[in-house]
């Protein structure tokens, strides 16, 4: 047929259709990545976000514009709808540094939406006028229809990508830029200025707490995490006082909600208390411990959220992955080179200034403008001036062209009659001292950069102090502060476990997040996950949430071979397996079997009564065996020999007691958490009913166990040690009323735990300045209110109070300031392996 396609007409159709998709594509992503989704390094800003600061630079009147307007001036420019132009307006206005806004915004913290753009005004702040804009030192480009000029980058005098921040999605690449601190960027640009070290970590508007330790610089591969803020008002409320970058509060909400359903924490409601401040209150039901729901929020909600940065900017047309550091470097050298440029413009221009004011006053001066009354032409008036002005000609920087004379001809007849010769020659004189000027800033160009850097942080630096508070975050493991949300049961006979089985024996309670450690009579040993039923093994001796890493758990047990028939004892821990793997703790050998098993949270080792067959040939029949004369190995280990008899049973005689030192517990003042892992400072050695004692700042104290998820306060934190009722406590503190320091030294006589007491006088201006448990208390004191009065002084705080309750007012140290006070630690008092104590606040010589 004359209409068919042959099949080589078909197959070059699709090899058309192929180029046509490749070129098509390679353009459409290199369109999204260079015009839409990822900003350029010169300015910081994106396409949408750069015509949208042109815009207002245009409309720009001191007064504000509506929203509106401001989008349709903008479409001149952006080729992509008003949706888009007023979310990224929006977006710009809510970030607070380059436009002032008024109106209803929205709010970041809320998820609250801005009102409608026609309700909503903006302008240009003054300091995006200041740093964004030059005419004379942007490159400009035709607009998308043609009609207009548009910048190609703005000439921006300040690290705005990281001041901002940025994320954006394109074609096989994106890139996410956390914003910064506007003071820390611009003391940063002044120490790379000046070639010394600086350090970069982001900083968020909504405030919280934030762990660097793996930012990475803000490269790939990078991770921060960011938390809120929790405080524990009493033992039944907890307070949420911000919320982490990229979170709103209903969010966050949510995600308790979600997690309480879910079984992970337990709590009794959830109230959006947020006005000017965030706050979130958290209240829980009786016996909830507070210290754990704190744990449990951070891992299970969005109270803390991991953030993976990914710097990605534009730089001379092509993406590149870099570092903040080197963006900052971008930056200050972007600032310097424009700073240059607008000195070499100043300069031209005051030469040119120079130039026609010096031959103005020469042409008016010596009458040079009388030469052309006799002229007739054109051409014949340019000749007599430029006749006039030869012998002057010397005197100049540069040549004198036709247009310097031609601009001498425009010169009014009334300037020429009112010409002041001495205002002139000062005008003259202070272009002089400015070109200078100009010609030295531009020799000591660093200096003059580091200058302007330093104005702008005078300038605009107030009230944008660091917000987000760095921290180390310790890490929190799930399963430790899961409540137990669901019952675990067993069959043992069967060999089956699982929280389905409640017709069964009752295990104990347990998390979904939990995992299971199992032991058989057969000696063999299994780890598996929370799960409805699993099968383990028949003949189930014992079974109990499983704790990776726990060193104190001791399981002793006593089986006997199946190839020799002797029995063997030994202890063991395990503190680390392969789940779902089968461990056999005996030597291998079939039909071994488990005579005797026990397991012992803190190591103890009981007696037992070992019953051999009657029908062995062994003398003795019944003997104790003690457990203690064991050594505690790996749970891979054959145990000790305790008879090659037959054994009938055996019986436990008499409970043990603890075979373990007691635990070293260190507190690390940079999370507030105490740790048996040597972090921070060693607190002491503890065991049964031993405590902690903590000092604060405002005048209380409080005991506490030493579970390691207790928290601490490290702002309001003075003192921490193990508790030791024979210290006498001496304390110096500041009565606001009397206006005078007090020294009192007290036993402590409470008892209940975790309640603090106030034991200075009452005030909300009272403040506690010392702390100490030594029992020679003596101290450096400094008064005087300014360095050059100070007076120095040894006091001995015995010596003035007696010790007396814990509520007594004590005694007048001084009504002087005090500008510092130190313990002198008395000899002998350093603290021992179980007497130990750290000063939580501030160092030697410094006021709490």
């Amino acid at each position: 047929m004359e209409n068919s396609i042959s099949q080589g007409d078909q197959l070059q159709n699709r090899s058309g259709i192929k180029d046509l998709y490749d070129g098509w594509f390679l353009d459409y992503a290199s369109y999204v990545i260079l015009d839409r989704a990822v900003p350029a390094g010169d300015d910081g800003l994106k396409p949408v976000q750069r015509r949208i600061l042109h815009a207002m630079k245009e409309m720009d009147d001191g007064r504000y514009n509506k929203v509106a307007n401001i989008i349709g001036q903008t479409m001149q420019y952006h080729p992509h709808g008003d949706a888009s132009i007023g979310d990224a307006l929006v977006n710009l206005g809510q970030k607070d540094l380059l436009i002032d806004t008024q109106g209803n915004w929205g709010d970041v913290r809320t998820g609250d939406e801005a009102a409608a753009s026609r309700y909503i005004e903006a302008r240009l702040s003054r300091f995006a006028l200041e740093v964004a804009f030059n005419p004379k030192t942007t490159i400009w480009q035709l607009s998308y229809d043609g009609r207009k000029n548009e910048p190609l980058t703005l000439p921006m005098k300040f690290p705005l990508l990281l001041a901002q921040g940025a994320d954006g999605i394109a074609v096989g690449l994106a890139t996410k830029i956390l914003p910064h601190n506007f003071c820390e960027l611009i003391e940063a640009s002044i120490k790379y200025l000046r070639n010394k070290k600086f350090e970069l970590y982001p900083d968020f508007a909504t405030g919280g707490m934030i762990d660097v330790s793996n930012y990475n610089d803000g490269k790939r591969g990078g991770k921060v995490r960011v938390r809120a803020h929790i405080e524990v008002k009493d033992k039944k409320i907890l307070l949420i006082k911000d919320v982490p970058f990229g979170v709103t509060t209903l969010q966050l909400m949510d995600s308790i909600v979600k997690a309480n359903d879910s079984g992970k924490i337990k709590i009794k409601k959830v109230v959006d208390n947020t006005a000017k401040e965030v706050e979130i209150e958290v209240q829980l039901p009786a016996g909830v411990s507070p210290d754990v729901t704190v744990d449990a929020l951070y891992a299970f909600t969005d109270c803390e959220v991991s953030i993976s940065p990914n710097a990605c900017v534009i730089i001379k047309d092509k993406p590149h992955f870099i570092s903040v550091h080197d963006l900052l470097k971008l930056s200050a050298d972007n600032t310097k080179d424009l700073l240059r440029r607008e000195l070499e413009i100043k300069l031209h221009e005051l030469q040119e200034d120079w130039h026609y004011s010096s031959l103005e006053k020469i042409f008016i001066e010596k009458r040079i403008y009388r030469n052309i009354e006799e002229e007739t032409t054109w051409e014949g008036v340019i000749a007599a001036i430029d006749k006039g002005l030869k012998p002057y000609k010397k005197l100049f920087r540069r040549e004198i062209t036709t247009e310097d004379i031609t601009r001498l001809t425009e010169i009014k007849i009334k300037r020429i009659s009112k010409y002041d010769s001495f205002r002139a020659n000062e005008h003259i004189k202070g272009v002089e001292e400015d070109m200078e000027q100009v010609k030295y800033d531009l020799e000591h160009l660093v200096d003059y950069t580091v200058t302007y850097y330093e104005n702008l942080l005078k300038k605009y630096g107030k009230d944008r102090e660091r917000r987000t508070e760095i921290r180390n975050f310790e890490t929190i493991q799930a399963q430790q502060v899961a409540i137990a949300n669901t019952k675990l049961y067993m069959n043992a006979a069967e060999g089956f476990i699982g929280t389905g089985l409640k017709k069964d024996e009752f295990v104990g309670e347990c998390s979904d997040l939990d995992d299971i450690i199992v032991f058989t009579r057969e000696g063999k040993m299994k780890v598996v996950k929370v799960a409805d039923k699993v099968f383990i093994g028949k003949n189930i001796i014992h079974a109990a949430v499983f704790k990776k890493g726990d060193e104190r758990t001791t399981y002793n047990m006593i089986y006997v071979d199946g190839k020799t028939g002797i029995s063997y004892a030994k202890r063991f821990n395990v503190t680390g397996v392969t789940r779902d793997k089968e461990y056999d703790l005996t030597k291998g050998s079939e039909r071994s079997r488990v005579h005797y098993f026990t397991a012992n949270p803190n190591g103890e080792a009981e007696v037992v009564a070992v019953t051999l067959s009657p029908t062995s040939r062994a003398k003795i029949k019944n003997f104790d065996f003690y457990f203690e004369t064991l050594a505690i190995k790996g749970r891979g280990s054959g145990g000790n020999q305790v008879t090659h008899y037959p054994v009938k049973q055996i019986k436990l005689k008499e409970q043990g007691v603890t075979t373990l030192s007691a635990i070293k517990i260190w507190y690390d003042d940079t999370t507030g958490r105490l740790n048996t892992d040597e972090r921070g400072t060693f607190i002491g050695s503890f065991e049964n009913d031993d405590r902690i004692i903590a000092f604060y700042n405002n005048g209380s104290y409080e005991m506490t166990h030493y579970e390691l998820s207790n928290r601490y306060d490290i702002d309001n934190l003075a003192l921490i040690e193990k508790f030791d009722p024979a210290k006498v406590i001496t304390a110096v503190y500041y009565d606001a009323d009397k206006e005078q320091y007090n020294v009192k030294r007290f036993h402590i006589e409470t008892q209940t735990l975790n309640q603090p007491f106030l034991f200075i006088k009452e005030g909300s201006r009272n403040r506690l300045e010392l702390a100490t448990t030594d029992p020679h208390p003596r101290a450096v004191m400094i008064t005087g209110k300014k360095k050059s009065d100070a007076k120095k002084q040894e006091v001995d705080l015995a010596s003035i109070v007696e010790v007396a309750g814990w509520k007594a007012v004590g005694n007048k140290l001084t009504s002087e300031n005090l500008m510092s006070l130190e313990v002198i630690p008395s000899e002998g008092s350093a603290p021992s392996d179980d007497d130990a104590a750290t000063s939580a606040g501030p160092k030697p010589g410094e006021l709490f």
